[in-house]
């Protein structure tokens, strides 16, 4: 621990974005880079049987500038996930992670995600896989619940860790509640069952070896603050996307790492890139979505939304008129800071 009470281990897990289905691809990876320079990025999960024999450049692809980036499998099935996680390694990926903290009910169908806390056997032997398949400089990582269901308490908790512990992983990404795989939907999951921010502080004083990051309802720098004293890092969730900017306020809290870009700037050099990208062929809707939120809590951001929707329902619109759009807003400093937020 630092002489400010952060913990000095694992910095490179200090500050990360969730792993989020529909939210983290590429392009929004991009647009977070551009707002911070030290947030450690995921992609949306990918099921183990979809890399090995799905379109690998499709699933698989991203800009040099993310990194670094991780990759998160979703599968349960130890060869299989070996055989993902060695085609990630040769894709780049600066970690390879397993998600065992998905509720849903596609994901119970494939019999991995959150249910797998139900099989801390099964979850090491997959570790122990992936480990053997990757470069031993490779992070194999795991992002968990606390519970599932009636498997819920501290020591189930801690058990599991050290089982998947003993198998190569040193680095968990916790969210600081326990996962409902019957009567509550995702998004329920996300709110209902109660934070146990302790649970996780406990963890990491039991087992100062491991990085331990933890997830869950934070939505401020101050909030941020708190938690590095405690433990390894953050994992910031729905509130990077909901707020995108926040993301450099975060980064000046932790690092001590001034905002780089202004708004208006930020939408400049992501429109550079959406313009390389729509030459590849990619939709232009799935490049301008992600800009909706990044004025938010700023004077005129249900304009600037309103005015995006506007033009993505005319039709293919002007790169130029967005850029022409982020000029007219009102003007402001950086963006660290840019919404007010108590923690």
């Amino acid at each position: 621990m630092t002489a400010s009470g952060v913990h000095d281990g694992g910095t490179a897990y200090r500050f990360s974005i969730a792993p989020m289905m529909q939210r983290t691809d590429r392009h929004f990876r991009y647009l977070a880079r551009l707002i911070s320079r030290r947030v450690r990025l995921y992609t949306e999960m990918v099921t183990s049987a979809a890399i090995v024999h799905g379109h690998r450049d499709h699933l698989l692809g991203y800009a040099s500038a993310e990194h670094p980036v991780a990759l998160q499998l979703g599968g349960s099935d130890p060869a299989e996930l070996a055989a993902a996680a060695a085609i990630g390694a040769d894709y780049g990926y600066d970690e390879i992670n397993l998600n065992c903290g998905c509720p849903s009910d596609r994901v119970q169908a494939g019999a991995f995600g959150a249910c797998l806390m139900r099989e801390p056997v099964r979850v090491a032997a997959c570790v122990a896989a992936m480990r053997a398949a990757v470069p031993a400089t490779l992070p194999v990582t795991v992002k968990t619940r606390l519970g599932v269901d009636d498997l819920y308490d501290y020591d189930y908790f801690r058990d599991f860790v050290e089982q998947v512990a003993a198998a190569g992983c040193t680095v968990f990404q916790v969210h600081a509640r326990k996962a409902w795989l019957a009567g509550l939907s995702p998004k329920e999951n996300r709110e209902i069952p109660p934070l146990e921010y302790d649970w996780v502080y406990r963890l990491k004083r039991a087992r100062p070896d491991l990085t331990v990051v933890i997830n869950g309802g934070i939505t401020s720098s101050t909030q941020a603050a708190r938690h590095v004293a405690q433990v390894d890092g953050v994992m910031i969730g729905r509130h990077a996307y909901a707020v995108p900017c926040d993301l450099a306020g975060f980064e000046a809290c932790l690092y001590g790492t001034p905002a780089p870009l202004s708004r208006a700037t930020i939408v400049a050099a992501y429109l550079d890139y959406a313009g390389r990208e729509l030459a590849r062929g990619v939709a232009q809707r799935l490049l301008l979505r992600h800009l909706f939120n990044l004025y938010q809590g700023q004077p005129g951001a249900r304009h600037w939304r309103r005015s995006l929707a506007r033009y993505l329902d005319e039709g293919a619109v002007e790169l130029t008129r967005i850029a022409a759009l982020a000029e007219r807003m009102p003007s402001g400093a950086g963006v660290a800071g840019a919404t007010a937020h108590t923690g």
